[in-house]
């Protein structure tokens, strides 16, 4: 897991993100494969967040963003439709200020610098998603 980094040190999207508060702890769950929503989603419950939507799709995914604006975007690398990281600007127009995290059965190192290119708030290999994981990982974007 890890956060993404402007110049100064500070999340990318740092000001956009504290437009819209990880208080609102409402989050859209972007994954190709059923049982690993169902995992996630019960996961992000337990620790108190509001999965508002999934999606399967990169399609389905940039809609529900629009419809829904949420404040953190759960977002697999691997869509039928598209790479997720060629989405993530997609995501950023359709609920501004969102913190977008990458989730990927691989590792991040198997990305090179791809992930930061994309503007994406972070990432997480998906193994590595456990309770606290997700809650954690926004508390550290959203510090000073």
């Amino acid at each position: 897991m890890n956060e993404r980094s402007g110049s100064s040190g500070e999340p990318r999207h740092r000001a956009a993100a504290l437009a819209r508060p990880w208080a609102s702890r409402a989050v859209l769950l972007v994954d190709d494969h059923d049982g690993f929503r169902t995992e996630a989603r019960a996961l992000l419950e337990l620790d108190g967040f509001d999965v508002v939507g999934e999606a399967a799709d990169a399609a389905a995914a940039v809609d529900a963003a629009g419809r829904l604006h949420p404040g953190a975007i759960l977002l697999d690398v691997g869509l039928p439709d598209a790479d997720g990281l060629s989405i993530v600007e997609d995501l950023r127009e359709q609920a501004p200020g969102v913190a977008i995290v990458i989730i990927s059965g691989r590792e991040e190192a198997d990305f090179g610098g791809a992930i930061a290119r994309a503007g994406a708030d972070a990432f997480i290999a998906k193994r590595s998603l456990g309770p606290g994981v997700v809650r954690d990982l926004l508390a550290r974007l959203d510090r000073p």
